[in-house]
């Protein structure tokens, strides 16, 4: 098994980045040939979800909706003002399972 990290910088409080070079350049660098790459993001505010971002309108639709349907302030008891980003981070989740096949990861268009 191969452990690497790759730090992630925001800049707002709701947003996408898209990671999917520098995991494919940790695959790469493994040599692994055929197996499973785990994508995990250990914060509770912080998901991981997989999305061709062949149309970026996509990711933008995928946070209008997740920010009509969860907004900034609400009736929250969490005290720390970020409640919806933990909500938002339940729902899609904190880790990814890629395939790895001739050394690249498997990803769709």
């Amino acid at each position: 098994m191969i452990n690497q990290q790759i730090n992630v910088k925001t800049s707002s409080l709701s947003e996408f980045v898209d990671i999917t070079s520098q995991v494919a350049e940790v695959v790469t660098k493994s040599k692994v040939q055929e197996g499973l790459c785990c994508v995990y993001v250990p914060h509770t505010t912080a998901a991981v979800t997989i999305n061709e971002n062949a149309d970026p309108s996509v990711a933008k639709d995928i946070l209008m909706i997740l920010n009509d349907l969860i907004p900034r302030r609400g009736n929250y008891k969490h005290t720390e003002g970020n409640s919806d980003a933990h909500v938002k981070a339940s729902l899609i989740g904190s880790d990814r399972v890629i395939p790895v096949q001739s050394g690249q990861l498997c990803l769709g268009t």
